[in-house]
């Protein structure tokens, strides 16, 4: 499944020439300078550069003024997982995680990830448990010992 991967969302318009300002959601500016396009070839990168703030400011070849650059906001920018660039051994993406089911290492059903997060300790999974309560657990091998593009093998002892 070549599902898409978002990289930013456009936060709004910046100028009065159709640039738009950009919250990322990867490692900078440049994580997204390799791509050609995005959200299948709708938007098309011209400029792009860093907003000196933690985000970026972007022109797109179909957004010609601010009028079309207000109607923007709010988009994410996505590219087919198959574009993102290889990763190495024990690396993955945040959206390869989410989705996936949570199991024992028993093999018993836990819940599924509903996202991760970064609050600048570590990654963290948000699992919506089998009751329907949501838990916290970090994205670590003693916590999560195993894991791949079918499930993540949690610890239960780590669940918050």
């Amino acid at each position: 499944m070549d599902k898409p991967v978002t990289l930013a969302a456009v936060t709004g318009a910046h100028g009065v020439t159709g640039e738009v300002r950009l919250k990322l959601f990867g490692e900078g500016v440049e994580s997204l300078s390799r791509y050609k396009s995005f959200n299948d070839g709708a938007l098309t990168p011209k400029k792009l550069r860093d907003d000196g703030k933690g985000g970026a400011i972007a022109r797109f070849a179909e957004i010609a003024d601010r009028t079309a650059a207000e109607r923007l906001r709010g988009t994410a920018l996505a590219v087919p997982r198959s574009a993102m660039p290889p990763l190495g051994e024990g690396e993955y993406y945040h959206a390869d995680l989410i989705g996936l089911a949570a199991i024992s290492p028993e093999g018993k059903p836990i819940g599924t990830v509903v996202s991760v997060a970064n609050f600048g300790a570590g990654d963290v999974l948000e699992i919506e448990l089998e009751s329907g309560k949501r838990a916290m657990v970090p994205m670590n091998s003693d916590a999560v010992p195993d894991w791949d593009q079918d499930r993540a093998v949690v610890d239960p002892a780590f669940i918050v």
